[in-house]
């Protein structure tokens, strides 16, 4: 198939119709094969806002993609591939698992999405805290509530798998092609559902609030985990064929018993810091100028090495809120989240800095969640207890003084804000540097430093602080047959690159069985 190419640029609004026409008449008016391949924005002359698009045309269709090859009956496991974590690492791992022909169980510490949104509302509105239903832990992973952002750095061939996979479990078609793709948090948790509902109509055992309590080894090898179900507080012990541990950033729990029976984890640097919080409409000016009600509402990505510690912003969420994302008692752990339409009244972004596996102290592979637990606490004391996140204006922040009244600006966070000088919960290096960094940042989009932007603690769950060490065949290099997968073994830092993960995984499973 002869396929065209060509970059298009249409001013803001643009009529995508006409993108069509021009391809229809290119090719002489017919026309087989349409695709919007990609879609970006030029804001460089703020008085000539461009789309610009890149669309590839044929005048025969395209062929469908083969079906991947299926593993023979004859080789099929004799005992069950066991998928713990149904975050998008575990999800993508058993979707290929079964476009390969093997059946998994999976399991999730969590409740299913419809129950763990209720447990998340109702400990918003001060209610208790789930430890096992909240936002880092339940189907779909703790970027279930987030933004459903899929823009990644990394620059996987799968990624693209990744886009269609979730196009094909009902995600809008347009994040094929924009350049900062979204589903939102409403869309994503449908998608789940559907994800689900395919897993089960193939034959997928999917148990929720069921975790993995302990493991066995036998030369060097899983033998058997044991998995308890929270609800009924009865214990199975399972014989699996190989396990991906898809848990998640946040199963501390996990982390320790795993590393009782020897499995090998090291320390690695994350970073940690605040939520910060402007009017979308000053974003939307600043990044676009008066044109801005043309257009989606704005994001920003912002990176500063002005102070001793790189500092950048992180989960950008347009028109979105601050969620409270505790998973342990006695800690306040701020996320954000923003529904497809991004049609809240401020924007909001993580500004974290780099922290390094030194800073921890001590040797101890969890060095870094311990570090990370002294930050919930002291933030969760700040507050006033209740869950209640302090808070602090930009100005006060950056002269070390408690604020006395918002501004114009008021925080999304629904448990409640306390008044509290976030200087005193974070480490010396990340506030000085969080600090040069608004300052720095300013300079680059105009009122990012606004005196009466809100600051709230603490963000510290931005990634794993350990690795789960594995070799080139994607298992652990301590116990075969355990291949740490996504974000909390520490290879992945987000949606796309979680579930691109888990979809190489599963690869190596099916590879290890054909």
């Amino acid at each position: 198939m002869s396929v065209r190419t060509l970059q298009v640029k249409l001013p803001v609004p643009a009529n995508e119709d006409k993108l069509y026409a021009l391809a229809k008449k290119t090719l002489g008016g017919k026309m087989g094969y349409f695709s919007i391949r990609k879609k970006s924005l030029d804001a460089r002359d703020k008085n000539r806002l461009l789309w610009v698009y890149t669309i590839e045309f044929s005048r025969e269709e395209q062929p469908k993609r083969a079906p991947l090859a299926r593993l023979a009956k004859n080789k099929l496991p004799e005992k069950p591939v066991l998928i713990v974590g149904s975050g998008p690492a575990g999800l993508f791992a058993a979707i290929r698992l079964i476009d390969r022909g093997i059946v998994p169980v999976l399991v999730e510490r969590g409740p299913a999405v419809e129950e763990r949104e209720k447990k998340i509302n109702a400990f918003s509105l001060g209610g208790v805290l789930d430890e096992n239903g909240n936002v880092q832990f339940g189907e779909g992973g703790a970027g279930t509530f987030s933004d459903g952002k899929l823009n990644t750095q990394t620059h996987s061939g799968l990624n693209s798998e990744v886009l269609e996979t979730f196009v094909r479990f009902g995600a809008p078609e347009e994040i094929l092609y924009l350049n900062k793709p979204h589903i939102g948090s409403d869309n994503l948790k449908k998608v789940i559902v559907n994800m689900r509902s395919f897993l089960l109509a193939a034959g997928v055992s999917v148990r929720f609030n069921t975790c993995l309590t302990d493991l066995t080894t036998q030369g060097g090898r899983v033998k058997s985990v044991t998995l308890k179900d929270f609800k009924t507080g009865r214990e199975e012990i399972l014989e699996p064929s190989a396990v991906v541990l898809a848990i998640g950033h946040s199963a501390r729990d996990t982390f320790e018993r795993l590393l009782s029976r020897g499995v090998k984890m090291t320390r690695k640097d994350f970073a940690v810091g605040l939520r910060i919080e402007h009017k979308q409409a000053a974003i939307g000016r600043a990044q676009y100028g008066e044109s801005y009600t043309l257009l989606p509402a704005a994001d920003y990505k912002l990176v500063s090495h002005a102070g001793e510690r790189a500092a950048f912003t992180f989960c950008m969420c347009p028109g979105g809120f601050v969620m409270p994302a505790a998973s342990e008692t006695g800690g306040v752990v701020v996320n954000g989240m923003s529904n497809y339409a991004r049609d809240g009244e401020n924007a909001n972004s993580a500004l974290i800095a780099q922290v390094k596996a030194e800073d921890f102290g001590g040797e101890h592979p969890l060095a870094g969640v311990e570090f990370q637990r002294e930050l919930e606490r002291a933030a969760y004391e700040a507050g006033g207890g209740g869950y209640a996140a302090p808070t602090q204006l930009v100005k006060d922040f950056l002269v070390g003084r408690v604020s006395e009244k918002y501004g114009e600006i008021s925080p999304t966070y629904p448990v409640g804000t306390a008044f509290a000088d976030l200087n005193a919960i974070l480490p010396k290096t990340v506030r000085e540097s969080l600090k040069a960094a608004i300052l720095d940042m300013d300079r680059r989009l105009k009122g990012f430093a606004c005196p009466e932007a809100v600051l709230t603690g603490v963000e510290s769950r931005t990634s794993a602080p350990v690795r789960i060490e594995r070799d080139e065949t994607l298992q652990s290099v301590s116990c075969e047959g355990l291949y740490p997968c996504g974000e909390g073994a520490g290879y992945a830092g987000g949606i796309t690159s979680s579930a691109a993960d888990g979809l190489r995984v599963a690869e190596k499973i099916f590879e290890a069985f054909s």
